[in-house]
C-alpha cells in the first residue's frame, strides 16, 4: 500500500471527527461542558467509547506483537483488570459520587489535608502525561515508518502533526466532543480487529471455524503460567494481581476515565457504565490475541522472519500494510488510528481539567464559565500537547522494550503512590502527616526501583513483574502509617 494512500485515509479520518467537533460545540464550549459534559453523558455511549480509551493503539498493535513470546499470557493480566473494574464500581464510584467530584484528587484534601492533595494530582499529570505519550510514540513510529519516510518528513513533525489534529478537535467540546468521538472510534477500532481476523484467516485459507481451531492448536494459546514463581514474569499470579491493582490505579485513580463516569446523572447509570465497558474489554482483549496468534502463523507460512523486526510491535503493520491486499491495509490504518486519537484526546481533556481545578481553583471561582477562565483552559491545554510532544521524543530515545511493557511498568512507578494515598485514606481513619506526604510519594517508587536494580536482579532469583505496583503502594501505605497521628477524623468526606 502506498503512502499516499494511507495519508489520504488520515485525512478524511481527521475531517469527520472536525465534523463531530463542529457539531457537539456549536452551542456550548463553556468549562462545564469541557469538563463533565455538563453531567448530561449516557451512560451505554461511554461504556461503549472508553474501549477506545482504555486499549489504544498498545493493545492494536502490542498486545499481538506479545504474543511471540508470551504466548495469550496477557490474558491472565486482562482477567485481573476485569477483577478492578468491579471494585472501581462498588468502591471507588460510590464515593465519587458521594462527593460530587470534578477532579476525583479533591477527595485527598478533605481526607488527608492540602497537600496531599496537590500531591496526588501532580501524580496523574505525571502518570498520565508519560502513559499518553507512550501510547502516542507507539503509532508514531508506525506512521513514520509507513507513510512520512517515504517523504523525508522528521519523527518530531509527525508527533507535532498528530497532537494539532487532536487539539483542533478537543479545544472547544472538551469531554461532550470527547464522549461521541470515542463512541464512534471504538467502534472503528472493533471493527478493524474483527475484519482484521477475518482478513488473515481467509489468507491462510480458513474459515471461522477452522481459525478458531488454528488459534487453539497454535503454541501460541497458552494462557496460564503456574511454572517458576520467583523467576517468572508472567505467572499467574504476578499477572492477576498486577492486573488488578494496575486497574485500580490507571482506571479508579485516573481522572481520564473516572470524568466519563462523573459525567453521567446517577451512580447507577455508571456503575452499568463500567460492568459493560467490562465485558467488552474482556472479549475484545481476546479478539487481539488471536490476531496475534494468526500474525505469527502467517509469518512462519510465509517466511517472515519476525524476530528480525526492531521490536514485535512491527510485525502487525508489517503483515497489514505489505504482505497482505489494500483493503486489509487500510481496515489496519482504521484501527490503529482510532485507537491513537481515542486514548489521546481522552488524555488531553483529563490533564487539562486536573490542572484547572486542583491547580487553578477552577471550582472555586465565583463563576467558573467566565471568559478569562475558558481562555486559560485553552491555554492548559495547549502547553499539555506541547509538554506531551517532549516526553515522546525523549522516549524515542532511551526506549528499548516493547510498549506494553514499558507502559505498565512505568504505571507500577508512578501510580503505586497514588494507590497507597487512597487506600490510607479509605481503609484507616488516621490522619497523615501531610506536609511529609510528597517525601514519602516521592521515596517510595525511587525506593521500589532501588531494590530491584540493584537487589532483586543481580542478587535473587525473583523477577519483578505487574505485580511491583502493589510494592509500590504497600510501601507508600507503610509509611503514611508510620508518620501519621492516632487521632482519628471527625469528617474524612465519606
Amino acid at each position: 500500500m502506498t503512502p499516499t494512500v494511507l495519508l489520504l485515509f488520515l485525512v478524511v479520518y481527521f475531517c469527520i471527527l472536525l465534523g463531530v467537533a463542529y457539531y457537539t460545540s456549536r452551542k456550548s464550549a463553556d468549562n462545564s461542558t469541557f469538563f463533565v459534559a455538563n453531567r448530561s453523558a449516557k451512560w451505554y455511549m461511554v461504556a461503549f467509547g472508553m474501549i477506545g480509551t482504555t486499549l489504544s493503539g498498545v493493545t492494536f498493535i502490542s498486545v499481538p506483537g506479545a504474543v511471540g513470546k508470551s504466548d495469550f499470557g496477557y490474558f491472565q493480566f486482562v482477567l485481573g483488570n476485569a477483577v478492578g473494574f468491579i471494585i472501581i464500581a462498588y468502591v471507588l464510584l460510590p464515593l465519587y459520587y458521594r462527593m460530587q467530584l470534578t477532579s476525583i484528587y479533591t477527595y485527598l484534601e478533605e481526607r488527608l489535608g492540602h497537600r496531599s492533595y496537590k500531591t496526588g494530582a501532580m501524580i496523574f499529570l505525571i502518570s498520565r502525561t508519560i502513559g499518553s505519550a507512550f501510547r502516542l510514540y507507539l503509532v508514531a513510529i508506525i506512521l513514520q515508518r509507513f507513510i512520512f519516510d517515504a517523504w523525508n518528513i522528521p519523527f518530531a513533525v509527525t508527533i507535532i502533526l498528530c497532537l494539532v489534529l487532536i487539539w483542533l478537535y478537543t479545544n472547544k467540546g472538551g469531554l461532550k466532543t470527547i464522549i461521541i468521538t470515542d463512541m464512534l472510534q471504538t467502534f472503528f477500532l472493533v471493527l478493524a480487529v474483527i475484519l482484521s481476523i477475518y482478513f488473515m484467516a481467509d489468507s491462510l485459507g480458513l474459515g471461522l471455524v477452522q481459525a478458531i481451531e488454528t488459534v487453539k492448536e497454535s503454541s501460541y494459546s497458552k494462557i496460564f503460567f503456574w511454572e517458576d514463581a520467583l523467576g517468572n514474569r508472567a505467572h499467574f499470579w504476578k499477572h492477576f494481581l498486577g492486573g488488578i491493582f494496575v486497574t485500580i490505579g490507571m482506571t479508579g485513580l485516573d481522572q481520564d476515565l473516572m470524568q466519563k463516569n462523573l459525567s453521567m446523572k446517577t451512580i447507577g447509570e455508571a456503575q452499568k457504565n463500567m460492568l459493560t465497558f467490562t465485558g467488552i474489554f474482556v472479549i475484545t482483549n481476546i479478539f487481539f490475541l488471536s490476531v496475534g496468534a494468526l500474525l505469527y502463523v502467517y509469518a512462519g507460512q510465509h517466511g517472515i522472519d519476525a524476530a528480525a523486526l526492531a521490536t514485535p510491535d512491527y510485525l502487525y503493520p508489517e503483515i497489514a500494510l505489505n504482505h497482505l491486499a489494500i483493503l486489509p491495509g487500510i481496515v489496519f490504518m482504521m484501527g490503529l488510528t482510532a485507537a491513537t486519537f481515542a486514548t489521546t484526546d481522552s488524555a488531553l481533556t483529563a490533564l487539562t481539567t486536573s490542572f484547572c481545578v486542583d491547580f487553578l481553583n477552577f471550582n472555586k471561582k465565583i463563576d467558573p464559565n467566565d471568559r478569562a477562565l475558558v481562555k486559560t483552559r485553552n491555554k492548559v491545554h495547549f502547553a499539555f500537547s506541547a509538554l506531551m510532544l517532549l516526553v515522546v521524543l525523549v522516549f524515542r530515545v532511551i526506549n528499548d522494550d516493547s510498549v506494553v511493557n514499558a507502559i505498565f511498568t512505568a504505571a507500577s512507578y508512578t501510580y503505586g503512590p497514588l494507590l497507597g494515598l487512597f487506600a490510607f485514606g479509605i481503609l484507616t481513619k488516621r490522619q497523615v502527616t501531610d506536609r511529609l506526604v510528597p517525601y514519602i510519594c516521592l521515596l517510595s517508587p525511587v525506593l521500589c526501583y532501588l531494590v530491584n536494580t540493584y537487589i532483586l536482579v543481580p542478587h535473587t532469583a525473583y523477577a519483578v513483574g505487574f505485580e511491583l505496583i502493589i510494592y509500590n503502594a504497600a510501601l507508600t501505605y507503610l509509611m503514611l502509617w508510620v508518620t501519621s497521628g492516632r487521632r482519628q477524623l471527625v469528617n474524612d468526606g465519606r
